[in-house]
């Protein structure tokens, strides 16, 4: 795994101090909201630390690992991840394009109903 998409793994793990490394800071990422609809676009270095920063509060204990990945085609990088965090885990996809060593925009893909449901946030199906 390369150096940067292991800061990228750590800095999800709770290292929020490695966002000025790994992170451009015209970084723009993207998003499917929870309830469904149209991907949301935000910018901002801060506002991902505040979010990844939201999620660990969220869930005691987050983890992620990688599962499958990286695979790279500059300046891509596609990693597929499991998170967990006691009795919930889901699943997702980041892929991440670099510009100047850093990452300057991420599209997230992950199972945020299934986590939401296990979190009691969004009703269960079925």
């Amino acid at each position: 795994m390369s150096d940067l998409v292991q800061d990228w793994l750590d800095f999800w793990n709770g290292e929020l101090g490695l966002a000025d490394k790994i992170v451009h800071e015209d970084f723009v990422w993207h998003v499917a909201p929870l309830t469904g609809g149209p991907s949301q676009d935000h910018a901002g270095r801060d506002g991902l630390v505040e979010w990844v920063r939201d999620g660990h509060r969220n869930m005691p204990g987050l983890r992620f690992t990688v599962e499958v990945g990286p695979i790279s085609q500059e300046p891509f990088h596609v990693v597929r991840w499991l998170a967990e965090a006691g009795t919930i885990s889901f699943h997702g996809t980041d892929i991440l394009r670099v510009e100047s060593g850093r990452i300057a925009e991420y599209w997230l893909n992950a199972d945020g109903l299934w986590a939401a449901q296990q979190l009691g946030i969004m009703p269960r199906q079925g």
